[in-house]
């Protein structure tokens, strides 16, 4: 199996021991490991592949136990750097009710920010890699550089680039500089993640096929339409493939995206696949690999906090075997 590699925020979660209150509200909160991109370089290695993290953090506590809680992961860290002028990001998070949630975000900059492009190592990429990244370490910084470098080195290499855009406005000077950076990466990616609540935002286009073909830029040669609870559709350039989702008891959603998207891309791994094979692989076994991905995303709302929360291979089989 190739390797994968995750590109982006690693970050602390701060989740209120309260569900149901404002964040304003919240007199106490649990530490726990976060990240959109570091959730789902978890999720592969807890499912058996070989998982990468690219980011840096900062050389203080918050850092320390993070480079921990990747490494007893079982993601390898030979890549994360440290750095003295900037602190590890902080995130707190409000549940409401039904597991939903906001967020406050603490970088002014954080250490991920900071990852320059000299930092983006040529012999890291070969064919048959994957690399995942999301969008909010896309904002003008020496990270967004080293997106597109890395990006650009997998690619030469044959390796397939995953972007979930991952949308997250309170982290951007305005929503709009949000959406022209997302539309500009999202040519550069082979396959793309969205959920129906970007969807639109994303697009500026209300009917969802429209959307969805609007899309089909540059690279990209599939898109995963996640409908939370709903399931997923699956898009091809002129087909499209329906998986449901399954009904959990929802605890907190934190890191279901992030976990389906990691099930969806170790499946594509186990399978060994190349960018000339991506569209046969996902044609002859997108029942499988969306099945799997589905269990893993809502398996991971039934815990709290994202990390602690991603199942583990033998978990996701044996749920799928009674669901």
């Amino acid at each position: 199996m190739r390797n994968f590699y995750s590109i982006g925020e690693v970050l602390i979660d701060f989740i209120p021991l309260q569900k149901g209150r404002a964040l304003k509200d919240v007199v106490g909160f649990e530490r726990v490991p976060g990240g959109a991109p570091a959730n789902v370089a978890v999720a592969v290695a807890r499912f058996g592949g070989k998982a990468y993290m690219i980011t840096k953090l900062g050389m203080d506590a918050f850092g320390d136990f993070l480079l921990e809680q990747l490494q007893q992961a079982g993601v390898n860290t030979e890549t994360v750097k440290r750095t003295n002028e900037a602190n590890t990001g902080l995130a707190f998070v409000s549940l409401r009710h039904d597991g939903e949630r906001d967020f406050s975000f603490y970088r002014n900059p954080s250490a991920d920010l900071l990852l320059s492009e000299k930092e983006i190592e040529d012999g890291w990429f070969e064919d048959g890699d994957i690399l995942h990244f999301c969008s909010v370490d896309l904002v003008e910084s020496p990270m967004k550089k080293a997106h597109i470098k890395a990006i650009h080195l997998a690619k030469e290499k044959g390796s397939i680039i995953s972007f979930d855009p991952n949308v997250r406005i309170p982290l951007w000077n305005n929503p709009e500089t949000c959406r022209k950076t997302i539309l500009e990466f999202v040519p550069m990616a082979h396959i793309l993640k969205i959920s129906e609540e970007e969807l639109e935002f994303i697009t500026g286009i209300s009917n969802i096929n429209e959307a969805i073909q609007s899309l089909f830029t540059g690279d990209v040669r599939a898109i995963i339409y996640t409908k939370g609870a709903e399931g997923v559709e699956l898009y091809l350039k002129g087909e499209v493939y329906q998986s449901p989702g399954y009904r959990v008891e929802v605890q907190d959603t934190t890191g279901a995206g992030d976990a389906f998207i990691g099930g969806f891309l170790y499946q594509l791994l186990e399978k060994g696949v190349r960018q000339e094979t991506l569209e046969k692989i996902l044609r002859e076994h997108h029942q499988e690999v969306l099945s799997f991905a589905n269990a893993s995303g809502a398996l991971t709302t039934s815990g709290k906090g994202a990390i602690p929360s991603i199942p583990t291979k033998d978990e996701i089989n044996c749920f799928l075997q009674h669901s």
